[in-house]
C-alpha cells in the first residue's frame, strides 16, 4: 500500500471516530465489562478482587518476629479455650483457629487489647456477618518471603483502618463477644494465603489455615525474655499515638 493510501485511510478513520464517538465505558459484570480493572477505593472491599492486588502485595512489610496477640508481651495470663483443629460436633467441623481467653474465663477479658502479632498491612477491617463480629486481617511477609495472614475476630471494637501499616504489638482493637454471640474471647487465625476472604470458623479441611500457636512460636525469632518493640511500631508511634493506645474511630 502506498504512503498516500495509508494517509487517506488514517484520515478516514479519524473522521469516522469524530462522527461516531465510542460510548462511555460501563460496568455490566466482571466478564462482560468494557472498562479496565481498577483498584477499589481506600477502605472498600471489592468482591471482584479475590486475591491481594499487586499494590497491596508491594506494601506488605517483612515481619522478622511474631508475638502472641493477647495478654502480656509473651501471651501470659491467657489460655486457649478451643485449640486449632479441635473437632466441634455442634458446628459440624474442626476449629480453624485458636480461641484465646483471659485466665478468668467468660467475659473477664472483655475490652482487653488485641495486638498485631507481627508487622503487617491491614487488608480487612469490618463486621462481615452475624456470628463473626468485628474482624481485622493483617497481611505479613515472613523472613523467608512467604505471604501470611493473621485474622482477629469477634472484636468489641476496631482501632485500625484498611490500608494502614501496623507494627508488631500495636493495638488493633479490643476483645469482644461478636455482639453478644459468645462469651468474650479472641478467635485468632494464621493463614498461608494471599486470598482476601473471611470464610467460616469450622471446616473439615484446613483451607490454608495454620496452627496459630505453633506458627507464631516457629516465627518468633526472639529470646523468651526479649521485650524489644518493633522498629516499625516505633516509627509509626508518633502518628498513631502510643504503641498500646487506641487509634482511629472504632467500627460500629
Amino acid at each position: 500500500m502506498s504512503l498516500a493510501a495509508v494517509a487517506a485511510l488514517l484520515v478516514g478513520l479519524l473522521w469516522r471516530a469524530g462522527k461516531h464517538p465510542a460510548p462511555p465505558s460501563e460496568w455490566v459484570g466482571l466478564q462482560e465489562s468494557d472498562a479496565p480493572l481498577a483498584m477499589p477505593a481506600s477502605g472498600e472491599v471489592d468482591e471482584r478482587f479475590a486475591f491481594l492486588s499487586a499494590w497491596q502485595r508491594a506494601q506488605i512489610p517483612r515481619a522478622g518476629r511474631f508475638d502472641p496477640p493477647m495478654g502480656t508481651d509473651h501471651g501470659g495470663l491467657t489460655y486457649n479455650a478451643q485449640a486449632f483443629w479441635d473437632m466441634n460436633d455442634g458446628r459440624g467441623g474442626r476449629h480453624l483457629g485458636d480461641d484465646l481467653n483471659g485466665i478468668g474465663g467468660m467475659d473477664t477479658d472483655l475490652g482487653d487489647p488485641v495486638r498485631a502479632t507481627a508487622d503487617g498491612l491491614v487488608v480487612y477491617a469490618a463486621d462481615p456477618a452475624p456470628g463473626w463480629g468485628n474482624i481485622v486481617i493483617l497481611a505479613h511477609r515472613a523472613a523467608d518471603g512467604r505471604l501470611l495472614q493473621s485474622m482477629y475476630a469477634h472484636l468489641d471494637r476496631i482501632d485500625v483502618v484498611p490500608g494502614a501499616l501496623i507494627g508488631r504489638g500495636m493495638r488493633l482493637g479490643a476483645v469482644g463477644t461478636a455482639h453478644g454471640s459468645y462469651p468474650a474471647h479472641l478467635h485468632f487465625e494464621m493463614r498461608a494465603s494471599d486470598e482476601l476472604q473471611i470464610g467460616g470458623g469450622y471446616a473439615l479441611q484446613p483451607l490454608g489455615r495454620l496452627d496459630p500457636s505453633a506458627t507464631v512460636e516457629s516465627l518468633r525469632n526472639a529470646a523468651d525474655d526479649d521485650r524489644s518493640p518493633s522498629l516499625l511500631a516505633c516509627l509509626l508511634a508518633p502518628k498513631a499515638g502510643p504503641v498500646s493506645g487506641a487509634a482511629p474511630k472504632a467500627a460500629e
